[in-house]
């Protein structure tokens, strides 16, 4: 059986806002492994179990170039919130989304090989990157950027620098802009229910179930009439059915106006979204975590042994 650290237990409360226990039993029942445990908890637990999982995991900036129809949107990682404000850093992260947006190069290895000057760094992106780390003193990540072109307008949103959102759209700019502000609050997964990716979906109905078991096995336990599988069966579906509301865009409650849903908003004015893009720095990147702990004991283990 895999061993259960304090730095996991922590890892995991960190990103469910779970009981330090629940976190340390569910992490034994996974036999370690992170996303099942959450699953885990997600089924004694309910939503509780999910309240902090968008929580910031890295640190870095989003930047957002846009020109009419044609945009790009970059996360460049950074080491600490401290450097994610430095002047050539942004400077740096703006100009290479600048160059996304005209060049359309390929991945990031096509965008590092772009020519840039800057800080007397260069002749390419990547020159300018590696004198910068230099400069500042902490690694600098180019991650990932999405480039947008053609007949659909584009409105964007920035939260500070850590959340963005571009949003394709034909119709009303207000509108449009309402939606990305919408989706940067709420973090839909896809425009419509249809379109929530399968895995999501099978991930959402496979915890369903597994409450609705615990749920029944529990009532029976304390002499209650069992359910039939019918009964369950429709609890799983209700279950998953309010997960694709929740998370998809159209079906959302406005946030301007919870009264209306994104769609109703839209008709309204006149407006269609074709998609949407968000980032949030960090997102799926595990953050470091260092255990103090060990760290002294291996410091004391080392001086001993000199």
């Amino acid at each position: 059986m895999a061993a259960i650290t304090a730095s996991m237990v922590g890892a995991l409360r960190a990103k469910t806002d779970a009981p330090m226990m629940e976190c340390k039993k569910a992490l034994t029942e996974a036999e370690g492994d992170m996303d099942r445990a959450e699953e885990i908890l997600r089924v004694k637990l309910g939503n509780k179990a999910g309240k902090a999982a968008s929580r910031i995991t890295a640190e870095g900036v989003i930047a957002i170039a846009s020109r009419g129809n044609q945009g790009a949107m970059l996360e460049v990682n950074c080491e600490t919130d401290f450097v994610s404000k430095n002047d050539a850093f942004l400077a740096f992260v703006k100009a290479c989304a600048e160059l996304i947006a005209e060049s359309n190069p390929a991945d990031v290895a096509a965008l590092s090989a772009l020519p840039l000057v800057q800080e007397g760094f260069g002749p390419t992106v990547e020159d300018v990157r590696r004198g910068l780390i230099g400069k500042i003193g902490e690694n600098l990540a180019l991650r990932r950027f999405s480039r947008f072109a053609g007949q659909a307008s584009l409105a964007s949103y920035l939260h500070g620098t850590r959340i963005g959102v571009v949003v394709q759209y034909s119709g009303s700019e207000v509108a449009a802009k309402d939606v990305a502000m919408h989706v940067a609050a709420m973090k839909p997964v896809a425009l419509s229910q249809a379109d929530v990716p399968t895995e999501l979906v099978e991930r959402e109905r496979r915890i369903a179930a597994e409450k609705a078991a615990e749920d029944a096995a529990t009532a029976v336990a304390a002499g209650k009439p069992a359910q039939s599988p019918e009964i369950v069966a429709k609890r799983v579906e209700g279950s998953v059915q309010k997960y694709l509301k929740e998370v998809s865009l159209f079906n959302q409650s406005f946030v301007k106006n919870d009264k209306q849903t994104v769609e109703q908003m839209l008709k309204a004015a006149a407006t269609t979204v074709s998609g949407f893009t968000l980032y949030v720095v960090g997102d799926g990147i595990e953050k470091k975590v260092d255990d103090f702990a060990a760290e002294v004991a291996a410091q004391v283990a080392a001086a001993r042994a000199q």
